[in-house]
């Protein structure tokens, strides 16, 4: 399209189908997306004169629902791709770079002539692309250069998977351009995740990248890492009367790596006593009689995250279930025990090295104060610091959200809405 011609088909409504489909049927949601588009397409005409052709792609954000800690463990989980995305304007050209400018972090240029993992980059979204980039090329694809402007409303550290977002936007503009879309969403996330653990230097599961990749609200059985199951649900929450927030406690990430790294690592530490690598190879049954036996050749908290790694497993499959049958009721109440069993027996809701810094903690006792001792509330994602979930009534959200962001801050807390689709390009 034209840049002229795609503003005027936001500005005529043209576009209003495609936006709804992301971001829901509120008027509202529909205004702001076309500004914000709008905005964007503006953006890259200024620091892109050179095109006049532009395509525009957008990959969303994901929120955890069941299976806290279970992914790395090969295990099961439920989550959502959400209606809070990361966009990008793009115009495609044969000169062998990529060059891309993010709203608030400057430009990015990737020479494709050098695929190789540069351990000066590591930890910068320039590796990200270059990794991407480099395993669509081992698969035999010719990729050619592109300039883009992308924004992004899937906030940094908001525990929503901004990583995984744009990883997933990457792997789709390379996707649809150079590969003719023959790539399929459960590729698209390895892709993501190879670039995040070789090029980036982080290692991470597959969750994120999968639930960015698929869309929607789904089931995964991590098993078979290479082919994970994948199953789509469309349970409608708002229907039910409940919205889906979510809270960012503005707790610090740095410095706890130690704290992450400790879970998967506690949780091995198990596994390996039973000559296995991941609990999923373990017996349930025998690690639970061999628990005293365990008892000085683990530590005692590592056992109790193995304890939860085995009900959490379960959980996520009961979760997904109860909500296949249309039982609310009974996925809430799997869902708390889920929470109390991250609170207790996982123990990610603050870190040890940082006692008194307990936003977690405090979020959710906030919110069983404004919703009630039962409240459907928990640890969001990874945990130790970040974000808390909640499943609020409808007739109480706007008051939820009021108090929410009067503890941390106008903007804190969002009113999510679930994505039926992962990544795409948007066509008016």
């Amino acid at each position: 399209m034209k840049i002229q011609t795609f503003i005027d088909a936001l500005r005529g409504g043209k576009a209003d189908h495609a936006l709804r489909i992301l971001y829901g049927d509120a008027p509202t949601a529909i205004e702001s997306q076309q500004r914000r588009y709008i905005h964007a397409v503006s953006r890259f005409a200024e620091i892109f004169p050179q095109h006049e052709d532009i395509r525009i792609f957008s990959a969303p954000g994901r929120t955890e629902i069941g299976g806290n800690h279970t992914d790395h463990q090969h295990g099961c989980a439920l989550a959502a791709a959400v209606n809070l995305d990361v966009i990008a304007v793009v115009a495609f050209h044969d000169d062998r770079m990529i060059r891309m400018e993010s709203e608030g972090h400057g430009r990015i240029e990737v020479d494709l002539n050098d695929l190789s993992v540069c351990e000066e980059e590591k930890g910068t979204s320039a590796a990200i692309i270059r990794g991407i980039a480099a395993r669509f090329a081992s698969m035999g694809v010719k990729i050619g250069g592109f300039d883009a402007y992308s924004t992004s409303d899937v906030l940094s550290g908001s525990g929503l998977s901004s990583s995984a977002a744009f990883e997933t936007l990457v792997g789709t503009i390379i996707n649809v351009k150079y590969n003719d879309c023959r790539t399929d969403e459960a590729e698209i996330a390895k892709i993501g995740q190879y670039a995040e653990n070789v090029y980036f230097g982080k290692g991470s599961g597959l969750l994120d990248q999968t639930v960015c990749a698929y869309g929607g609200f789904v089931f995964i059985d991590f098993l078979d890492t290479d082919k994970p199951y994948v199953e789509k649900y469309s349970f409608d929450f708002e229907k039910a009367g409940y919205n889906l927030c979510i809270t960012d406690t503005k707790g610090s990430h740095s410095d706890l790596t130690e704290d992450y790294v400790a879970v998967p690592s506690e949780m091995r530490s198990v596994a390996r006593q039973f000559g296995k690598e991941y609990l999923r190879e373990v017996d349930e049954f025998l690690f639970l009689r061999s628990v005293p036996e365990l008892r000085g050749k683990c530590n005692d908290r590592a056992i109790m995250r193995a304890v939860h790694y085995f009900k959490e497993n379960r959980r996520a499959i009961d979760e997904a279930q109860a909500l296949d049958n249309g039982d609310i009721e009974a996925f809430f109440e799997i869902y708390r025990r889920s929470a109390a069993s991250s609170a207790n027996l996982l123990q990610n809701h603050y870190s040890n090295a940082k006692p008194t810094e307990q936003g977690i903690s405090l979020g959710i006792m906030m919110s069983r104060l404004i919703l009630g001792d039962d409240a459907a509330v928990r640890v969001h994602g990874g945990g130790f610091a970040g974000t808390i979930q909640a499943f609020v009534p409808v007739f109480k959200t706007e008051e939820y959200v009021r108090k929410m962001n009067a503890l941390y801050g106008a903007g804190s807390c969002y009113v999510i809405r679930i994505r039926p689709v992962g990544g795409v390009e948007i066509k008016a």
